[in-house]
């Protein structure tokens, strides 16, 4: 189950109106009971959760951090690694340093939040981590900057041959400074091949509409095409002409493999 970015915001329509800095820090005052009851719920339900973002302080800093609920209680974290100019003029939030990797019950996962799904060096990172489905928890204001989210989510599912789930923010906040309004699509994302829906898309919401979209995805598929579709996109990239160099390697689950060199390696 995949919730959206900085959902948790709808909280401050229910406390005395503050200006987006202040306001903030009081939302991330929720953290430690927002941790408890999406925890509680993955563990009543037998279920992984990709808990949305939450803006949350650690040491006087605001980070956008995604968290992870599994099923056997465990929770792990993603640092939102890019941040908009107004997130960071508005909510004087911070950049993680360290892209994850995830192992679960239910293969390896990345979770890339919102304009993180951007950026196409983390889905190569993260594919060469060993993740084969991706999570972008999403919030944004309007058509143009859904479309980014969009276009460049099925972009990653195409040139790594991955799943992406997308999961967005809808509905208006009047009462909200700098959340009054949202927009979003939410979807479930291929490949573009034959063994995989014909438009590229297991599954859509409807525009700006409060639903809920569901999907299966099989791992098996994605394994058999990456070795016999139509096109390789992974396994035909140009390894002798181009590679990413990982600067700040992070605690990903899974070691990066080549062609992604990691320019200062771990030691121990």
């Amino acid at each position: 189950v995949v919730f959206p970015e900085i959902f948790t915001l709808q909280l401050l329509s229910f406390l005395p109106n503050q200006r987006p800095g202040l306001a903030v820090r009081t939302l991330a005052g929720f953290t430690p009971q927002y941790l408890d009851l999406f925890q509680h719920l993955a563990i009543k339900y037998a279920v992984n959760v990709v808990g949305g973002s939450h803006y949350t302080e650690e040491d006087g800093v605001i980070y956008n951090i995604a968290y992870l609920f599994k099923r056997d209680g465990g929770i792990e974290k993603q640092y939102k690694l890019h941040i908009t100019p107004n997130e960071r003029h508005w909510w004087g939030v911070q950049p993680g340093h360290e892209l994850r990797v995830f192992d679960t019950d239910r293969g390896k996962v990345s979770i890339q939040i919102c304009y993180d799904v951007e950026f196409p060096e983390l889905g190569r990172i993260a594919t060469a981590a060993g993740a084969q489905l991706f999570f972008v928890p999403f919030c944004t204001d309007n058509r143009q900057g859904y479309l980014r989210v969009r276009t460049c989510a099925q972009a990653r599912a195409i040139e790594n041959q991955v799943y992406v789930v997308t999961s967005g923010c809808t509905g208006n906040l009047p009462s909200v400074e700098n959340m009054d309004i949202n927009y979003a699509q939410s979807g479930i994302f291929t490949p573009s091949d034959f063994p995989f829906a014909r438009d590229g898309i297991a599954g859509e919401c409807q525009a700006n509409l409060e639903t809920v979209v569901i999907a299966d995805v099989d791992l098996e598929v994605l394994r058999h095409n990456r070795l016999a579709g139509t096109v390789r996109t992974w396994n035909d990239r140009r390894t002798d002409l181009y590679e990413i160099v990982v600067k700040h390697p992070g605690s990903a689950s899974t070691p990066p493999l080549d062609p992604v060199r990691t320019a200062h390696p771990v030691q121990g």
